[in-house]
C-alpha cells in the first residue's frame, strides 16, 4: 500500500496555487514586504499575502486555510476526506486581538477563537464527517499534521486525509519573535554569513492524501516516510550539535526504505537565525557526511509561515519532483564557510526522485518528511497498530492529586475547583519550574505522578499532549503587556510559555522524552485526540510513553473563549494522564472511535457498529463514563439517550463532568478515574447511594458527545 497526494492547495506570500508558486520560484522572486496589516513603530519585513479575502467577521487564518483547502479539493477531483487534520498555532488571534483591544466581552464573538476551530471550519467546509484533529507543535505543526495523517492512513483509521497548516500574521507572534530578537530587519538570509535572523510570513497548504495498492493517474508524489523526535534541550533554543533534527531525518529516510546517499534534494528549515542554521547545518553534515545532496531553504523568499511552513514546503517539494527544480536559497549572498553547506543562489533545473523536507519548532519539536516521485510497484505499510497497556496514571482535580481524586471520586463526591499553585507544584523540583504558571505546571505535575506510578526505570519516549485552550495565563499578560504600551514592548518569557506544545516540551526536557513530541487541541476533545494520536505514533518497541491532558481555569478567557465554563459558576481545572506501553495484556486503554456528530451521518448507529454491537456493549461494559459539555448540554443528553436505547444497556451511567467540573481536558481525568475503577473494580455509588458499586471485571465506556461522538474502552486483557 502506497500513500499518495493527489491534491495540493497552496497559498503563501509567493502566491495562490502550485502554478503561481512554481513560476515565482523558477524566477528566485521574493514576497517579501513591509507589513501592512496592522501597525508597528518600526515595521520590519514580512511575508504577507497580498490577495483580498471577502469575509471580515472571519479570522483570517481561517480565510486562508480556505483558499488552501479549496484549491486541494478542486485539484483531487471534489472528493470528501475521512479525515481533516491541521496544524494551526494562531487560530482565531488575528481576530481576538483586536476584540480584546477593545474590551469586548461576548463570548459569543470569540466563536472562532480556539486554534483547534481552523480545522472544525475547514471540516465544515469540505462536509467531513470523519475524526478532525489539530495539531500544534509550534513551526513544525504542518509536516507533524502531515505524519499523523500518514500514520493513520497506513493503520486503516482512514481511506483519505486533507492534512496540511495554516497560520496568519498576527500581533502576538509578531511582537513575540521581535521580543526574542529572532526578527531580521532586512530579510532573512538563510545561511549566509551575514544571517540575522528571520523573516516572520504567514500561509497555508493543503494536501490530499489517498492510500492505495498502485498510484492513482492523479498522483501528484508519493510519501515514502517521516520521522519525528524531541531535542529535550531548551524551550526555545535547538540543540547545539541538531540531535534532534539528525533522529528525525535518518528516521524519515529508514522509514522510507532509503539511505542518505538515495536523496536527490535536501528542503531545509533554514529559517535564517544563526543558532537554527548552524543546528541544521551540523544535523545535515553528521548524517549524509560525503553524500550531502543539493539543499536550501525557501525562507528567505516565502517568510517563516509558522505551523504552514511545513505544508507549503512538502508542496514545493512535490513542485520539486515534477517540475525538475532546485529552488533557490533566496537571500544568500555569502555561504557561511563555518556550515558547511553550498545552497545554490539562484533556481537549478535538476531531475529530483526523492525529497527529504525538514520542519523544527519551539520546544525541540522536529519532524522530517520524505516524498518521491509516485513507485509503480510498492511496498506494504510497515506499521500496524499495537494495543496500548497503562503502567500508570494520575489525575488533578479541584480535590486534588491522584489519591484524593479518586478517593472522592469513589465516595461519589464533587471533585471540581481549583487546587492552588503551591499544591499543583508539590512534587516538582523548585528551581526546574520556579519561572512556570499555571498550565505547565499541571501538565508536569500530572506527568510525574504517571511515571512515579509506573515505577518505570527508563525515560518516556514520546509525550503526546492535550489541551483546550493552551496557557491562558502567558497569553493574557503578553497581551495585557503589549496593549498596556501602545504595542511597543512585550515579553519574550510570556511569548514562549504561551504557545500550545510548552508544557509538552517542558514535559520532555523534565524527563529526558527525546521520541515524538505532539501537542493536540481540539476543545473538549483533545485528549481524546492525543490519545489516538498516541495509538499510531507511539513507540511500538515497548518503552514507555505519556498521553497528559491539562487545561487551566482563567478568570477572563476561560468564561470568553469556552462556551462550557461560561454556562458554570465554579471555576475549576486540572488533567489527567498515563504512562502506557505496547503490550497485549494486562490494563488497557483503547481509542476506538472519534466522528462529527452529524446526524445525517447516522454516528450513534456507527459509533454501536464499532463496539461490536448492541449485545457486545450490554455483555462487557460494566460502566459508561459520559462526558456532556455544558456548552451543548441538550445535545449531549439526546445522544446519550439514544445511545442507552439502540443498545438496551441498563449499566451505570456517570456525567463525569458533574464530578470533575467543567473544563477541556476533563475527558483526560475520566480516563485516568476510568482506569482506577477498573483496577480496583468498583465505580462511584449510584445518585442516594452510599457504596461504591461492583464492576466485576467489566470494563468501562468513555464516552465523549456533543459536537462530537467519541469512545474509549478501559479494560483488563
Amino acid at each position: 500500500m502506497g500513500i499518495y497526494i493527489t491534491g495540493i492547495g497552496i497559498i503563501s506570500a509567493l502566491g495562490r496555487g502550485l502554478r503561481q508558486t512554481a513560476a515565482c520560484l523558477r524566477r528566485n522572486q521574493s514576497g517579501i514586504g513591509p507589513l501592512t496589516l496592522f501597525e508597528h513603530t518600526a515595521p520590519l519585513p514580512v511575508g504577507e499575502i497580498r490577495q483580498a479575502f471577502s469575509d471580515p467577521d472571519l479570522p483570517r487564518t481561517h480565510q486562508i486555510a480556505r483558499a488552501a483547502a479549496e484549491d486541494a479539493l478542486a485539484d483531487c477531483g471534489g472528493k470528501i476526506p475521512d479525515a481533516v487534520i491541521m496544524g494551526v498555532t494562531t487560530g482565531g488571534m488575528p481576530k481576538t486581538e483586536l476584540l480584546l483591544k477593545s474590551g469586548a466581552d461576548d463570548p459569543h464573538a470569540y466563536h472562532y477563537h480556539a486554534a483547534g476551530s481552523v480545522a472544525e471550519y475547514i471540516a465544515d467546509a469540505c462536509q467531513c464527517s470523519g475524526p478532525v484533529f489539530t495539531v500544534s507543535t509550534a513551526c513544525s505543526s504542518g509536516a507533524a499534521a502531515v505524519a499523523l495523517g500518514i500514520a493513520m492512513l497506513q493503520n486503516g483509521l482512514a481511506g483519505s486525509v486533507l492534512a496540511g497548516g495554516a497560520d496568519a500574521l498576527c500581533r502576538m507572534t509578531y511582537h513575540g519573535f521581535n521580543a526574542l530578537q529572532l526578527l531580521s530587519a532586512t530579510g532573512a538570509k538563510p545561511f549566509d554569513r551575514d544571517r540575522d535572523g528571520m523573516s516572520l510570513s504567514e500561509g497555508a497548504a493543503m494536501l490530499f492524501f489517498e492510500a492505495a495498492q498502485a498510484a492513482p493517474d492523479n498522483a501528484k508524489a508519493e510519501m515514502l516516510g517521516f520521522g519525528l523526535s524531541c531535542d529535550a534541550y531548551h524551550a526555545t533554543a535547538p540543540h547545539p550539535d541538531g540531535r534532534g533534527a539528525r533522529r528525525a531525518m535518518d528516521a524519515a529516510i529508514r522509514a522510507a526504505g532509503l539511505n542518505p546517499a538515495d536523496i536527490d534534494y535536501i528542503n531545509l528549515h533554514g529559517t535564517g537565525t544563526i543558532s537554527n542554521d548552524a543546528a541544521e547545518a551540523r544535523a545535515v553534515n553528521s548524517l549524509f557526511e560525503n553524500c550531502v545532496p543539493r539543499l536550501s531553504s525557501i525562507k528567505g523568499a516565502s517568510g517563516h509561515s509558522l505551523a504552514a511552513a511545513g505544508a507549503i514546503e512538502l508542496a514545493v517539494s512535490a513542485i520539486s519532483i515534477s517540475e525538475y527544480l532546485v529552488p533557490a536559497n533566496h537571500g544568500m549572498q555569502n555561504p557561511d564557510p563555518e556550515l558547511g553547506l553550498q545552497p545554490p543562489p539562484e533556481p537549478e533545473p535538476r531531475e529530483i526522485a526523492t525529497v527529504l523536507s525538514n520542519s523544527f519548532g519551539f520546544g525541540g519539536n522536529n519532524a522530517a518528511l520524505a516524498v518521491g516521485r509516485p513507485r509503480n510497484k510498492t511496498r506494504d505499510a510497515d506499521f500496524s497498530p499495537i494495543p496500548m497497556a497503562v503502567v500508570g496514571n494520575a489525575c488533578i482535580t479541584g480535590a486534588g492529586k491522584t489519591a484524593d481524586t479518586t478517593r472522592a471520586f469513589l465516595e461519589g463526591a464533587p471533585c471540581g475547583g481549583m487546587l492552588e499553585l503551591a499544591e499543583i507544584s508539590a512534587n516538582l523540583p523548585p528551581r526546574a519550574v520556579r519561572r512556570l504558571k499555571r498550565l505547565p505546571r499541571l501538565a508536569l505535575s500530572v506527568a510525574r505522578e504517571a511515571l512515579d506510578s509506573a515505577a518505570q526505570a527508563s525515560a518516556p519516549s514520546d509525550v503526546f499532549f492535550a489541551t483546550g485552550w493552551g496557557a491562558l495565563t502567558e497569553t493574557n499578560d503578553f497581551l495585557a503587556r503589549l496593549f498596556e504600551n501602545q504595542e511597543r514592548f512585550s515579553s519574550p518569557m510570556d511569548f514562549v510559555g504561551s504557545v500550545h506544545n510548552a508544557p509538552a516540551g517542558e514535559i520532555a526536557m523534565m524527563f529526558g522524552a527525546t521520541g515524538a513530541n505532539i501537542t493536540m487541541t481540539g476543545g473538549d476533545y483533545s485528549f481524546e485526540q492525543a490519545l489516538m494520536t498516541a495509538s499510531v505514533l507511539g513507540d511500538p518497541t515497548g518503552g514507555p510513553f505519556l498521553v497528559i491532558g491539562a487545561d487551566e481555569c482563567h478568570q477572563r478567557f476561560s468564561f470568553l473563549f469556552d462556551s462550557s465554563v461560561s454556562c458554570t459558576q465554579t471555576p475549576c481545572d486540572g488533567g489527567g494522564g498515563l504512562c502506557l506501553k505496547r503490550a497485549e495484556t494486562g490494563l488497557m486503554v483503547r481509542p476506538v472511535f472519534f466522528r462529527r456528530a452529524d446526524e445525517k451521518k447516522h454516528p450513534i448507529q456507527s459509533l454501536i457498529k464499532r463496539l461490536g454491537g448492541a449485545d457486545a456493549v450490554k455483555n462487557r461494559f460494566g460502566a459508561i463514563f459520559a462526558g456532556i459539555p455544558a456548552g451543548c448540554q441538550q445535545t449531549g443528553e439526546k445522544q446519550m439517550q439514544m445511545f442507552q436505547s439502540l443498545t438496551g444497556s441498563v449499566v451505570p451511567v456517570l456525567d463525569y463532568r458533574k464530578y470533575t467540573g467543567e473544563f477541556a481536558s476533563a475527558s483526560a481525568a475520566a480516563v485516568s478515574l476510568a482506569a482506577a475503577c477498573v483496577q480496583q473494580d468498583r465505580i462511584p455509588p449510584q445518585p442516594g447511594g452510599k457504596e461504591p458499586i461492583p464492576l466485576n471485571r467489566g470494563a468501562v465506556l468513555v464516552l465523549g458527545t456533543g459536537k462530537n461522538l467519541t469512545a474509549i474502552e478501559v479494560f483488563w486483557a
